[in-house]
């Protein structure tokens, strides 16, 4: 990977300074929560033998205790990790309007997608398991070896950096396809983590089949699934618009529709909650955890559902 743009450089920099910062920030939370038991960074310590490496004594604890202890880690590889980001159109709401995203945090849900991902995959690299990346939409645009250097985490950086300024226009998402291929080239048993506002059936019920047999495909290979499905939960969920007409226009196709919200609104929320709830069914059946990620609560969510499912399975 060569970086010659000054610019990417810092980019690259922010978002690994943003991902440190959610991390570390949630490590310090959790270390005082009822989920401190969680191994989120080494597996024990140890006395310190003469002669070995200094590098990983704990330090901190010699200044508690006056003795020399090392930090003894897991196997070096504990995980394999796939994301799996869904880079359609629909991600890209909410957008922005006069400069300004509709929404207090001012991200929408692929820029959202993309700094819980780089979050992960720091926590990943220290807990010395492997990684890789897919970014999707209605084909596989581009996947990553699985791996566990820091090289590796910077690499993929670059890719999420790529995505986060190149959004796509008018593009529809196939998830199903995306996971058939993904079951067909992973062999070894894996943790599947996919960020997707899971919109590809036009929260059509019937269709949501096709969708669950790519996922039985993963779990027949054994593999783990995590899906959050990233939403903005005041427009989208909660159908939130001013008292007045909008102008609503479809992502992914295009299409556009001029109408007030408040005639719509009960139709529209009475289809969406039918919709959610049998994605909710289909995911119990299969034993699927799928996790609520809302744009405007932040990472914490995440990062925790993550550990509560790597701790099942180490």
């Amino acid at each position: 990977m060569q970086l010659n743009d000054d610019q990417q450089v810092r980019q690259l920099a922010n978002l690994e300074l943003l991902a440190r910062q959610v991390v570390e920030g949630f490590i310090t939370g959790l270390h005082q929560s009822p989920f401190h038991g969680f191994s989120v960074e080494f597996a024990e310590h140890r006395l310190y033998n003469n002669g070995e490496s200094v590098k990983n004594i704990d330090w901190k604890l010699f200044a508690r205790t006056d003795k020399l202890f090392v930090k003894q880690f897991e196997e070096e590889t504990n995980l394999r990790c796939y994301l799996l980001l869904d880079t359609s159109s629909s991600m890209n709401f909410p957008p922005e309007e006069s400069g300004v995203l509709r929404t207090d945090k001012g991200i929408n849900k692929l820029q959202f997608s993309i700094y819980a991902i780089a979050s992960l995959m720091y926590l990943f690299k220290k807990q010395r398991d492997a990684f890789g990346l897919c970014l999707f939409s209605d084909k596989i645009d581009w996947i990553s070896q699985v791996k566990s250097t820091s090289t590796h985490l910077f690499y993929l950086y670059a890719e999420l950096e790529k995505a986060y300024n190149h959004p796509k226009e008018n593009t529809a998402t196939d998830i199903t396809g995306v996971l058939h291929h993904i079951a067909g080239q992973v062999h070894q048993r894996s943790m599947v983590i996919i960020f997707s506002d899971m919109l590809e059936n036009n929260m059509n019920p019937e269709k949501l089949q096709s969708l669950f047999a790519a996922i039985q495909h993963l779990k027949y290979n054994k593999h783990e699934v995590v899906i959050f499905n990233v939403n903005d939960k005041h427009k989208e969920l909660d159908f939130d618009f001013d008292n007045r007409p909008h102008h609503f226009i479809d992502m992914e196709s295009g299409e556009q529709v001029r109408v007030h919200p408040n005639k719509i609104r009960g139709s529209y929320l009475a289809s969406l909650q039918k919709y959610r709830h049998e994605l909710e069914l289909k995911c119990a059946q299969y034993h699927i955890d799928i996790v609520d990620a809302y744009i405007e609560d932040g990472y914490q969510n995440v990062l925790k559902s993550y550990l509560i499912k790597r701790n099942k399975m180490v």
